[in-house]
């Protein structure tokens, strides 16, 4: 195997040269190394040449297998290119939800639920909506001793035809069943009415409000374009119009770019934020009113005080949410070198191919948001495009983990063989290699002769008690496991779970909670051994001359 392979890769190929259009890739890879390396190290191996006439004789699919085997952070690029060529290009790109549609799709015994995640408040577009429709909007948010003020409210929208919103309903589930039963069983109600509700994610929501709902997310968008579209998408001519200067346009446009990229870096952990802050559309709004309430002041002497605009930009709308000093500090240089007057000249850009257009109208601005590439460098974001590589990984790995998870699970394995036999045989191979367990008071004696109150002694102690720990929950999971395909004992969660983990070759959740994080089964197991081994030698052989610290449970 070539240096530059990872094991991961290798194992990748080993699986795809299964297939009969990628049967010889394991001898092309080893014999025409250079051209293979040199694709490998290109930015955006789905856009250049494949090597081996793979560009020619492969379907967009296959290519997409490819890629993944090679550099699993080009998976999602490809996967786009391969959903837009399958399905037409409008599936490869961001949906941007229109309230406005489903209101109208909606009726008056329909609640609309909205999933929140972090940065995705729908309550600014609610009350914009109803204010273009003409409907009062009243809002109540979920709590302690909300449900009468809920209750009240309710009752009182029914009857006038105004909207109702809901807020944050995770907080008080023990309403939800109430305030179904009143949307669908009064019997006089307004048809305008409306019942909008936000909640995040729960285990315990309402079943009934689910099925009798209409389901909906609000997530921010992925990507520039995305972004920028939805922002624009919510916008209005008026607002565009809201002042004659030219000026106007164009800090509204680098107001929208710096939304689009606060929240684009909460994508890349801790490289973007050391903190995840849910910067949402209020921030948007609120600084877009302070900056034409700023120009009114101004009147037709428009002369910006930068220094205030930077101020209540990096301090107030948006820096009012960030806590930390480091995140503080980037968000106040964004606004020193993106909001000044050079901002007004042809020659300023937010990053390369990041200009800020010369737009009248709001289509103008849509129609310029629509020519904008797919995919964005993390450069645009100020980030180091390694940045992106760890980002575009987890998404894949993540995406391709729920797809497995969400696969049927009684299908029987090639040549007929059933999961449970697979797993039941991988079962026995693993409880065959399992080490045996420490006996205590033999660790005791070992230790006894190299000095028990020893420091690196103490720490090997502690280091073979957590050893002994993950041992015995595998053994205990194995066999049970065994007994539970059998029959002989009831599958409950956590063996199912071990089933379907083993099955995919995932290290099951009961493992990883007393043990580490590792890509494949294969690789935690033969970890599993390789670290048991370093503690049996030094325990009962003395220690070694050089020891594996990534082997240790706590390094440190």
């Amino acid at each position: 195997m070539k240096k530059w392979l990872t094991d991961m890769t290798w194992l990748n190929l080993v699986e795809l040269s299964k297939l009969a259009h990628f049967s010889q890739v394991l001898r092309q890879v080893v014999s025409n190394d250079k051209v293979w390396y040199n694709w490998f190290l290109s930015d955006a191996p789905e856009e250049v040449t494949f090597p081996e006439s793979y560009s020619t004789s492969l379907d967009t699919f296959k290519k997409l297998l490819l890629v993944r085997s090679f550099s699993p952070d080009r998976t999602l690029p490809m996967a786009k290119k391969y959903i837009g060529e399958s399905l037409g290009f409008q599936y490869a790109e961001g949906y941007i939800l229109s309230l406005e549609a489903m209101w109208q799709e909606s009726d008056k015994r329909t609640p609309l639920v909205c999933f929140l995640s972090m940065g995705s408040d729908p309550t600014d577009n609610i009350l914009s909506l109803s204010k273009k429709q003409n409907i009062p909007c009243g809002t109540i948010s979920m709590g302690q001793g909300q449900e009468v003020h809920a209750r009240r409210l309710l009752q009182q929208s029914q009857q006038e035809g105004r909207w109702i919103l809901l807020q944050n309903c995770h907080l008080g589930l023990g309403f939800l069943e109430e305030m179904l039963d009143t949307v669908l069983q009064t019997e006089q109600v307004h048809d305008a009415f409306r019942c909008w509700l936000t909640t995040e994610p729960h285990p315990q929501f309402s079943i009934n409000v689910l099925q009798s709902s209409i389901k909906y997310t609000f997530e921010p968008p992925q990507g520039v374009k995305a972004g920028l579209k939805r922002t624009f998408g919510g916008l209005t001519q008026e607002v565009v119009d809201a002042s004659t200067f030219v000026e106007w346009k164009i800090m509204l446009y680098g107001v929208a770019f710096l939304h689009t990229t606060v929240q684009e870096r909460r994508k890349f952990g801790p490289l973007g934020w050391n903190i995840p802050y849910e910067f949402n559309q209020s921030d948007f709004s609120a600084t877009i009113q302070f900056i034409q309430n700023h120009m009114d002041e101004m009147g037709s002497k428009w002369n910006v005080s930068w220094p205030t605009v930077r101020y209540m930009i990096g301090e107030v709308h948006y820096g009012g949410r960030v806590t930390d000093d480091f995140d503080k500090r980037l968000l106040n240089t964004y606004t020193r070198v993106w909001f000044l007057d050079n901002m007004f000249t042809d020659k300023f850009d937010f990053a390369p191919n990041y200009k800020i257009p010369r737009c009248k109208t709001i289509q103008d601005f849509r129609t310029h948001v629509e020519s904008m590439s797919l995919f964005d460098s993390p450069n645009v974001f100020g980030l180091h495009p390694n940045a992106d590589i760890t980002y575009q990984t987890n998404t894949a790995d993540s995406i391709l983990a729920t797809i497995v998870n969400i696969q049927p699970k009684d299908a029987g394995a090639g040549g007929g063989e059933t999961r449970e036999s697979v797993v039941y045989r991988q079962c026995d191979d693993m409880l065959s290699k399992l080490p045996e367990d420490y006996i205590p008071h033999e660790v005791r004696a070992a230790l006894q002769k190299q000095g028990t109150l020893q420091p690196l002694n103490i720490f090997l102690k502690q280091e073979v008690d957590r050893m002994q720990r993950v041992i015995t929950v595998v053994r205990n999971t194995l066999k049970d496991l065994k007994l539970a395909i059998d029959g002989t004992i009831i599958m409950n969660e956590n063996l199912k779970d071990a089933l379907d983990n083993i099955f995919d070759a995932r290290v099951p959740a009961t493992w990883r909670k007393v043990s580490w994080d590792s890509a494949t089964l294969g690789f935690w197991f033969s970890d599993l051994l390789d670290r048991n081994q370093q503690f049996f030698t030094w325990v009962f052989s003395g220690r070694p001359h050089v020891f594996w610290l990534t082997g240790f449970f706590n390094p440190q």
